[in-house]
Order: C-alpha cells, then sequence, then structure tokens
C-alpha cells in the first residue's frame, strides 16, 4: 500500500513539474549574426559604396520604420491618464 502510495506521489509531482516547463522556446531560434552576409569594401570604395553596404548590413530589420507622427512616452501616457 505504502509502494502505491508513492509512486502516485512521485507521478503528480512529476506532473506537476512538467507543468512548469515552457513547452517551447519563444523567440527567434537563429543567430542573427548569421543572416547578414560578411561586407567586404574594397580600399578604393567611394561614398555610393560605403552607403550601399552600410544599408546592406541593415537588412533583415526586425521592425519596419515607423512613419506616424509624434509618439508618446510612458510618462507622457500616464500623466494623460491621471488627467482624465
Amino acid at each position: 500500500m505504502r509502494v502505491l502510495f508513492a509512486i502516485v506521489v512521485a507521478a503528480a509531482a512529476y506532473y506537476f513539474y512538467r507543468q512548469r516547463q515552457p513547452r517551447h522556446r519563444s523567440g527567434s531560434t537563429t543567430n542573427a549574426s548569421d543572416a547578414v552576409d560578411d561586407i567586404n569594401l574594397p580600399r578604393n570604395a567611394g561614398a555610393d559604396e560605403h552607403l550601399d553596404a552600410g544599408v546592406q548590413g541593415t537588412f533583415p530589420a526586425s521592425d519596419p520604420v515607423s512613419v506616424s507622427g509624434k509618439g508618446e512616452t510612458a510618462w507622457e501616457r500616464q500623466q494623460r491618464e491621471k488627467r482624465g
């Protein structure tokens, strides 16, 4: 009887332990440096080539550029919400 009780307690403990573990990892599984190719510039590269290399180094970007109007900081939002 004690062995059966010990097995039930162990099974319950294992069940609750597994429930607390994350099912899958969130986020990207790739290394960000793997997404960007090595950029090699010749010694006598011009301004346009440097600009192209700089733009190439920024892609792929995770978030698009925001083109909306003036934003609001968290502090400004809190002050606005306090006023009503």
